[in-house]
């Protein structure tokens, strides 16, 4: 029957009776020792006789590292790839399987980055509605896909109808006589052309008309447009309809006194400036006057009249129109009447001489 040794790891059988009383050299610590990675790498170290130091130097690794290992301190240690490769130098040096220690670092010291497996034994079920409503979304993008097709289409049809109507509607008035029995046929009078075909008329530069005919001189413009304007303003006082009406004021009423007036008003027909200067340029009266607006002329000799629009002026003479001002500058002694010839006073009659007969 053989001997059941158990757990004894060094049994020495030795020959008639003689026993051996050597002590049995003590088992390298496996990569299992402990309760976890780091104490086993510890254990390993020490069974070899090794310091951190002599570990940091044979295997290039800081000793604060190699430290923080043994006492399993992640969070001192640096990334979890760099930390696998010490793990593997270090068990590699104390003569321990270096993927072993690295299982058993990974099953003591989890990475939160890996994903999660699914439990085993539980199977993920799906909530049914969500394929009904799936395939209904699917339904409606679906009928509102072809909807848009069949009006594409539709409108697609119908454009070269409306076409062929617009350009055969043309064609429609025009008559022409029948076929002539030897084939020959009579056409009608021509259509007159589209309305988009016709010619505008040609752009004609305002005074270009008058500058050619006064020999392309933008003096001689100006003078011919001065004098037009001047005959057209001599004119005016024929064209006015109420000649003689008598004045009626509507507006307010400047100048001189009706004592002191020279029996001559401007009343403003519509709004335009008024200014009014001696003969030494000194200014006497400006106003932007309104329609119905007006001026008494004062008896002073020398004042001129200046406005923006001579037309717009009304000119009365002794509470009569009698026309309108012709011009931008006007003397206003022109304007005042006549003062009304003086009659010469009468020679007292002259008895006729009666002959006498002197006395003898």
């Amino acid at each position: 029957m053989p001997l059941d040794t158990g757990t004894v790891s060094h049994l020495s059988l030795v020959a008639e009776g003689d026993r051996d009383d050597t002590v049995a050299p003590p088992a390298q610590p496996s990569v299992d020792h402990g309760v976890d990675l780091g104490e086993a790498l510890r254990a390993a170290r020490l069974f070899h006789g090794m310091t951190l130091q002599d570990v940091a130097d044979a295997t290039r690794i800081r000793q604060a590292y190699i430290e923080a290992l043994e006492d399993m301190r992640l969070d001192e240690l640096p990334s979890r790839p760099f930390t696998i490769g010490y793990i593997k130098a270090v068990a590699g040096l104390l003569r321990l399987d270096p993927e072993a220690a690295v299982a058993r670092f990974k099953l003591e010291a989890h990475d939160d980055a890996e994903p999660l497996r699914a439990p085993i034994g539980v199977h993920r079920q799906r909530d049914p509605r969500l394929g009904l409503l799936l395939a209904g979304g699917l339904l409606v993008g679906g009928a509102i896909v072809l909807w848009n097709v069949a009006q594409r289409a539709m409108t697609h049809d119908a454009e070269p109808k409306a076409q062929v109507a617009s350009q055969a509607a043309p064609a429609a008035p025009a008559t022409g006589a029948p076929a002539q029995a030897g084939g020959a046929v009579s056409l009608g009078a021509p259509l007159p052309a589209p309305a988009e075909s016709t010619t505008p008329a040609p752009y004609v530069t305002p005074g270009l008309e008058a500058a050619a005919a006064a020999g392309g001189s933008a003096d001689a413009v100006a003078a011919a447009a001065k004098a037009r304007k001047e005959a057209e303003a001599q004119a005016a006082p024929e064209a006015i309809a109420n000649l003689g009406a008598p004045f009626k004021g509507k507006g307010a009423m400047y100048g001189a006194a009706p004592t002191d007036s020279a029996g001559v008003i401007l009343q403003a027909r519509k709004s335009t400036s008024l200014t009014v200067r001696g003969a030494d340029g000194a200014v006497y009266f400006t106003r932007w006057l309104s329609a119905g607006d007006a001026f008494r002329i004062p008896r002073t000799p020398g004042l001129v009249a200046d406005v923006s629009e001579p037309t717009s002026i009304d000119v009365f003479t002794n509470g009569v129109l009698t026309g309108r001002l012709s011009a931008p500058q006007t003397q206003l002694s022109k304007l005042a009447p006549a003062p009304a010839p003086v009659a010469a006073p009468a020679k007292p009659a002259v008895a006729p001489a009666t002959a006498t007969t002197p006395r003898r």
